[in-house]
């Protein structure tokens, strides 16, 4: 994929990114809308959607990323290969869901995957980190019975957070108390191997939607 320069960092509270997406008609996107969905939330250059689509074809995915950029040059490149069942949305992830998800098939999102998501490193952006009470909240309300969050870090603080984000919503139950030692999924990211190759850790975990949301 073409590298394309943008900004490492982009304040998801600043008033350019307050404002909703308008609602997709997925039946215009996807060649068949009715296919189960795996959804990546802040999904950068889309490296790792572009292959598990290419993988798995009877899936269909989707990437939500808040830098224009990078979501225009994935989509050139997507229409490129010629791939049906892969869409990439420029939005902010924290106010986007709704208007997003809504338009989907009823249970059709099977996946969640958060991987390696902006640390913002100083307490006082804490409310900038993208897994928050309100985005948990709001997967709840449209993962069915049995999907699955996946959540991965090489930061050790972001991934408890989002571990105890997903802990306290009755709705998930972590699989594993432990760290995932091995990445459940065929396609690892950018980040995750960039952070092996360096031998350092990433931590990993499993969520799934076992109750009603609260």
């Amino acid at each position: 994929m073409n590298r394309v320069r943008v900004r490492q960092h982009v304040n998801p509270l600043a008033i350019k990114y307050q404002t909703p997406v308008n609602p997709i008609n997925w039946e215009k996107i996807y060649l068949d809308a009715n296919q189960p969905l795996l959804l990546d939330i802040g999904c950068a250059r889309g490296k790792f959607l572009m292959e598990m689509a290419q993988l798995q074809s009877n899936w269909n995915f989707l990437g939500l990323e808040i830098r224009e950029p990078l979501v225009e040059a994935a989509n050139q490149i997507r229409e490129q290969l010629g791939l049906t069942n892969l869409h990439y949305v420029f939005c902010n992830a924290n106010n986007s869901l709704k208007p997003l998800l809504s338009c989907l098939p009823k249970d059709i999102i099977r996946r969640v995957t958060i991987q390696f998501p902006d640390p913002w490193f100083k307490n006082r952006h804490g409310k900038r980190r993208v897994v928050q009470p309100q985005l948990v909240a709001e997967l709840a309300d449209y993962l069915p019975l049995g999907g699955t969050v996946f959540l991965q870090s090489d930061v050790k603080f972001v991934a408890l957070e989002m571990c105890e984000r997903f802990q306290e919503n009755s709705a998930f139950e972590r699989q594993n108390e432990r760290w995932l030692a091995e990445n459940p999924l065929p396609v690892p990211t950018e980040r995750e191997l960039f952070t092996l190759e360096k031998n350092e850790p990433v931590y990993r975990a499993v969520f799934t939607r076992v109750r009603s949301a609260p």
